[in-house]
C-alpha cells in the first residue's frame, strides 16, 4: 500500500499475539480480504481470521483481530 501508516491499538497487538496473527496476514487481509463497512470503520475477512480497522487520514488503525 502506497504513502500510509498501519498503526496498531494495544489491543489488537495482543489479540494478534494471542491468536498467532502476523503484521504481514494483516496487511493482506486489508489488501485483499473482503471489506464490510461498520459503524466506526471497516472489517476486512481474509482466510480465517477478520480485522476491524478504520482510516484516519493516511493512517489505517487496526482496532481488533479475531479468528472467524
Amino acid at each position: 500500500m502506497k504513502c500510509i501508516k498501519i498503526v496498531y491499538k494495544k489491543h489488537a497487538v495482543e489479540m494478534m499475539t494471542e491468536r498467532g496473527i502476523t503484521r504481514t496476514q494483516v496487511e493482506f487481509a486489508i489488501k485483499r480480504g473482503c471489506k464490510f463497512k461498520q459503524t466506526d470503520g471497516f472489517l476486512a475477512r481474509y482466510s480465517y481470521f477478520a480485522v476491524a480497522y478504520k482510516i484516519v487520514g493516511k493512517n489505517y488503525i487496526i482496532k481488533t483481530v479475531y479468528v472467524d
